[in-house]
C-alpha cells in the first residue's frame, strides 16, 4: 500500500498535484449543490474545500499552486469578458444609464463601508490588516474575480508574502449570499411595495409596448406625390418602419424591394406599428375594401441564427432588413443578454435574431445570415488565446500615476478583462470570430473559476486556523454583513423612490452589481416577468468591470 500513500504524501508527483485538484474540485462542487433555506453557495465551495486540504497538510508546491491559480484567473476573466463585451457599451441606454449609475454607487459605497469599518473594528497599526478587508469586501460583495485582481495586485505589493486574504473572503462569503437577498426583502419593507402591484405595472408596461407590434393593412396608391417614386425614397420620407411586403400593379403581384417603383392605383399589403398605421395611410391612400390577403403569404417570427462570416460586423442599418427583405427584426440574443436591435449595431456570428415577416422574407434571410448551428460547433479556440497574449500584455504595461510608489499594472485580471470586453465588441474589425456558445463559455470560466478557487483554498488553508478562529474571524464576519446590507440599503430606496424604478428591476440591479446569481434567482421567483433579468444584464458588465479595478486600485494605492 506504500504506493497509495506515496500519491496522496508525495507533494513533488505530478499524480499527487492532480489527483489534489481532483478531489478539492469534486468534493467543492457537490457541497456546493447543497440548499439552505433554497440558497446554495455553489461552485464557491472549492474555495472551502481547498482550505480544508491545505489544513491538514494535503498540499502542492507554492509555484505550482500560484501558477494554476494565475492562469485560471486569466481563463475564468477573459471569458467573462467575451460574454459581457457585446452588452458592454448597449448597456448605457437613458434607463441603463441611470441603472449602472446606481450601481456604481453601490460600488462605491461598499468600499467606502469597507474602510468605516477598518478605521471602526481594527487595528490600523497593523499593516496586513487593510488587505484582509479587502478580502471581507470581496467576499461581502460576492465577487471572486475581484478576489483574484486582489490577490494579484498583493503580490506584485508583498511579494511572497502576500497576506493570504481568501481566508476573510471565506469568512464573509456565506452571509453576504444571505445578506444581499435579505437586503432585496428589506427594501420592499422599507418602500412599502406590493408585490401584486409591481406586477400590473409590468403587464401593463407590456401592453403599451404592445402597440409596436406588427400590423398589416392594405392599401390603394393615390398620392400623386408618391408616382414614380422607389419604396426606398417613400420610406426615408415617412421616416417609419414599414414593410411592403406584396404589391399589385396592374393585376400582377409582385415582392417589392427597395427599388420598387409606386404607381398610383398600386395595391400592396403593408406591415407596420399599429402606432403608425394613420400616418402611414394618410400619405399613401385608403384601406382598401378588397382583400388579397389568401394571395399573401401568412407572417410568421422566426429565430435565426447567424453564422455566414460575411455577416459578422455589418450593422443592422447596413443590412436593410426592412426595406430590402421586407422583415423586421424585433430582437437580438448575444452571449444570453438580449440586446435592443438600433440601426448601428454591429451584428456578430453567433447571434441569435428574431425575424418578422412573411415566410418566404423570412427563410431567405435565414439563408442570408447563414443559420447553420453545424457552423458555431467549431470552437474558435484561437481567438481565445490570441486575446489572452494581448490581454496579459496590456495588462502588464506600467501606467505612471502622480503620487503612488509604485506604477500601476492592469495585471492578469484587468489586462485580459479589458482586452476581452474589446474583442467581444469590436473583434470583427480585425476579422477575429469571436462567438463561442454559451456552454462553451461557461465551460471554460467555471474550469477557470474551480482552478483559481481550489488553488487559493490550499494556499490559504494553512494558516486558515490562525487567522480567523484565533484571530479576528468573527470581526471579519461582521464588516462583511455591513459592506454587503449598507449600500443596498441606502442605493435601493433611491432607485425607487427618487428615479421610480419597478421593484423587480431593483431587484435585479442588486443582484447585478453584486454579481450573484443567487439573488437573482431569488427575483426571478418573485417575478413571472422578466424584469429582474433585464435589471441584472443592464448593469452586470460594467459592475464586474469596476469591481475588477477597484480591487487593485485599492491595494496599489492603500496597501503599501
Amino acid at each position: 500500500m506504500e504506493w497509495l500513500t506515496q500519491l496522496f504524501t508525495n507533494s513533488e508527483s505530478v499524480a499527487h498535484i492532480a489527483l489534489l485538484y481532483a478531489v478539492v474540485i469534486a468534493i467543492g462542487v457537490y457541497l456546493g449543490k447543497i440548499k439552505v433555506a433554497g440558497v446554495s453557495l455553489g461552485v464557491t465551495f472549492v474555495l472551502f474545500a481547498g482550505i480544508v486540504a491545505g489544513h491538514i497538510g494535503f498540499t502542492a508546491p507554492v509555484d505550482i499552486l500560484t501558477f494554476v491559480q494565475d492562469f485560471g484567473l486569466i481563463l475564468f476573466v477573459f471569458m467573462i469578458g467575451l460574454q459581457v463585451g457585446p452588452g458592454f457599451f448597449e448597456s448605457f441606454g437613458t434607463a441603463g444609464i441611470k441603472l449602472n449609475g446606481l450601481a456604481a454607487t453601490m460600488i462605491l459605497l461598499n468600499i467606502l463601508v469597507m474602510f468605516g469599518c477598518y478605521f471602526i473594528f481594527f487595528d490600523t497599526s497593523d499593516n496586513t490588516t487593510l488587505p484582509m478587508m479587502v478580502g471581507t469586501l470581496y467576499g461581502a460583495v460576492t465577487n471572486t474575480p475581484g478576489l483574484g485582481a486582489a490577490n494579484e495586485a498583493l503580490g506584485s505589493v508583498y511579494g511572497d508574502n502576500a497576506p493570504q486574504i481568501a481566508s476573510a473572503y471565506a469568512c464573509a462569503y456565506p452571509l453576504g449570499v444571505l445578506g444581499i437577498i435579505g437586503a432585496i426583502i428589506l427594501i420592499r419593507i422599507i418602500c412599502k411595495i406590493k408585490l401584486e402591484k409591481e406586477e400590473e405595472e409590468l403587464t401593463a408596461r407590456e401592453g403599451a409596448n404592445a402597440k409596436q407590434k406588427p400590423y398589416k393593412m392594405h392599401l390603394e396608391v393615390t398620392n400623386k406625390y408618391l408616382e414614380g417614386k422607389t419604396l426606398l425614397q417613400v420610406h426615408d420620407f415617412l421616416n417609419r418602419d414599414f414593410v411592403v411586403s406584396r404589391l399589385v400593379h396592374e393585376g400582377e403581384l409582385s415582392i417589392p424591394n427597395r427599388n420598387t417603383v409606386f404607381h398610383l392605383g398600386d395595391q400592396m399589403l403593408i406591415v407596420c406599428a399599429e402606432a403608425d398605421q394613420e400616418a402611414i395611410m394618410a400619405f399613401i391612400g385608403p384601406k382598401l375594401d378588397i382583400d388579397f390577403e389568401q394571395q399573401d403569404q401568412p407572417l410568421v417570427s422566426k429565430r435565426v441564427v447567424v453564422t455566414n462570416p460575411h455577416i459578422n460586423g455589418k450593422s443592422f442599418g447596413q443590412m436593410h432588413f426592412s426595406s430590402v427583405y421586407g422583415v423586421n427584426v424585433t430582437r437580438v440574443t448575444r452571449h444570453g443578454m438580449e440586446l435592443f436591435a438600433s440601426p448601428s449595431l454591429p451584428l456578430q456570428v453567433g447571434d441569435r435574431i428574431m425575424v418578422v415577416g412573411p415566410e418566404d422574407a423570412v427563410d431567405r434571410v435565414a439563408n442570408k445570415m447563414g443559420n447553420s448551428v453545424k457552423r458555431l460547433d467549431a470552437p474558435n479556440i484561437a481567438t481565445i488565446f490570441v486575446g489572452i497574449i494581448m490581454g496579459i500584455v496590456f495588462g502588464s504595461l506600467p501606467i505612471a500615476i502622480p503620487g503612488m510608489p509604485v506604477p500601476l499594472k492592469l495585471g492578469i485580471a484587468g489586462g485580459p478583462l479589458i482586452i476581452a470586453i474589446l474583442i467581444g465588441r469590436y473583434g470583427y474589425k480585425i476579422k477575429l470570430v469571436t462567438y463561442t456558445t454559451t456552454s462553451a463559455n461557461m465551460m471554460l470560466r467555471e474550469i477557470g473559476l474551480v482552478l483559481f478557487l481550489a488553488s487559493v483554498g490550499i494556499k490559504a488553508g494553512a494558516g486558515f486556523y490562525n487567522t480567523v478562529v484565533e484571530g479576528d474571524g468573527m470581526l471579519y464576519v461582521l464588516a462583511g454583513f455591513l459592506i454587503t446590507i449598507i449600500p443596498i440599503l441606502i442605493v435601493g430606496p433611491i432607485a425607487r423612490m427618487k428615479f421610480k424604478f419597478n421593484y423587480f428591476t431593483i431587484a435585479g440591479m442588486v443582484s447585478g452589481t453584486y454579481t450573484d446569481p443567487p439573488a437573482l434567482a431569488y427575483s426571478n421567483s418573485i417575478c413571472s416577468k422578466e424584469a429582474p433579468a433585464v435589471g441584472y444584464s443592464t448593469v452586470y458588465p460594467l459592475s464586474m468591470f469596476l469591481r475588477i479595478l477597484t480591487a487593485q486600485l485599492v491595494v496599489l494605492f492603500f496597501c503599501q
